[in-house]
């Protein structure tokens, strides 16, 4: 076990690595660099090149990868020209934002995937598994994008029901439990946008993942001697069954993460999406 963890510490240091390289050459390969921010018709050269140098742009490319790998590894990720602030703190101000979409969004999704993959699997071939397929392969079709804006136009727009932006009502006071329904009614829109398209995914998994175990000999016998169903279901097959979920769970959050920077970004949610 210490060793399994081991390589993939140092897997995963390698694949941080790779990204960071990856990275560095795409910025160097873009036109221009950050000192062209400064860049005027009115600023002398010399200017010009006392900027590349308090920057660092002017030594030799391996010495910029060196002291890029080492910052970065020391948790210095550099400073944003737009925002005028290390790029730590806004990760600082913008990733609670973000974990409260996500981490709401994570733990809903995955009782009601889990739910509906019971039904469905349990309802295998009926008219009932046929039509929640149906309609979960429609939620997972659907783009985020387009399923915020159409909930934006209509729930926000036409009939004024719930916020389209922002986490809070700019300007709103009042005590704490008005200040917590106004966060919940401007957090319902974005997270149900989220839910629906993750739901449909863990729903599918679990469904094929349930119905496997349905299959196994040990299910049929727990029948065989008479085992009430919610107790084969529930005591036996599922907790069998979401022994290959604890993988899909672990690549759940940087795909909720990846999800978030666009719905974030239609919903102006303050989160990373917002940050460039």
């Amino acid at each position: 076990m210490i060793r399994f963890i081991i390589k993939r510490f140092l897997l995963s240091l390698l694949i941080i690595w790779g990204v960071l390289t990856l990275t560095f050459i795409i910025i160097h390969l873009a036109p221009g660099d950050p000192s062209s921010i400064y860049v005027d018709p009115e600023i002398p050269p010399q200017v010009v090149e006392n900027i590349r140098d308090q920057m660092g742009l002017n030594l030799p490319l391996s010495i910029q990868y060196i002291q890029w790998i080492a910052e970065c590894f020391q948790g210095n990720l550099g400073f944003s020209f737009s925002y005028k602030k290390p790029v730590s703190h806004l990760l600082l101000e913008t990733i609670p934002n973000t974990l409260y979409l996500t981490l709401g969004v994570f733990f809903i999704q995955l009782f009601l995937g889990t739910i509906i993959g019971v039904i469905t699997a349990i309802k295998k071939n009926s008219i009932m598994d046929i039509s929640l397929n149906s309609i979960l392969i429609i939620m997972y079709s659907f783009p985020g994008f387009w399923l915020a804006l159409m909930f934006i136009l209509i729930f926000s727009y036409n009939l004024g029901w719930l916020p389209s932006s922002q986490m809070s009502s700019l300007g709103f006071s009042g005590n704490f439990g008005e200040l917590l329904v106004d966060k919940i009614k401007h957090l319902i829109l974005p997270a149900t946008v989220l839910i629906i398209h993750y739901t449909a995914y863990t729903a599918r998994f679990i469904r094929g993942s349930f119905a496997e175990v349905l299959d196994q000999d040990y299910i049929r016998t727990s029948f065989a001697f008479g085992l009430k169903p919610g107790t084969v279901y529930f005591k036996y097959a599922l907790k069998n069954s979401l022994l290959p979920v604890v993988t899909l769970l672990g690549i759940y959050l940087p795909f909720l993460l990846g999800g978030a920077v666009v719905i974030e970004y239609i919903f102006a949610w303050p989160g990373m999406g917002r940050k460039p």
